[in-house]
């Protein structure tokens, strides 16, 4: 991963209502939660809502897929994987790589 993906990763989760919903699609799994229960689930307004989860998208951390005439959302685990990789790759190199 570049930095500069990470970067922008990073800071797509680095605003309260975003790491929130990005939490609980983590929890949800691979089905997901359709934008508006998401939005009754943590008491946020739908325009709010899409605008959270548009920021989540672009940065590559979740996925969408229609189903039926909802839009369901879900963590992008191996995106989620790889920033976790990107932060790690480096743990204790200068301690001789012991942790």
């Amino acid at each position: 991963m570049k930095t500069k993906d990470a970067v922008k990763r990073l800071s797509a989760l680095a605003q309260e209502s975003r790491l929130e919903v990005f939490r609980m699609l983590v929890r949800k799994g691979p089905d997901g939660l359709a934008a508006g229960e998401l939005s009754d689930k943590l008491g946020l307004p739908p325009a709010t809502m899409s605008f959270h989860l548009k920021e989540l998208t672009q940065a590559g951390l979740i996925t969408s897929r229609r189903e039926s005439r909802s839009i369901i959302y879900s963590a992008d685990y191996a995106q989620m994987q790889k920033l976790i990789d990107f932060l790690l790759e480096n743990c204790c190199a200068d301690n001789g790589g012991k942790c």
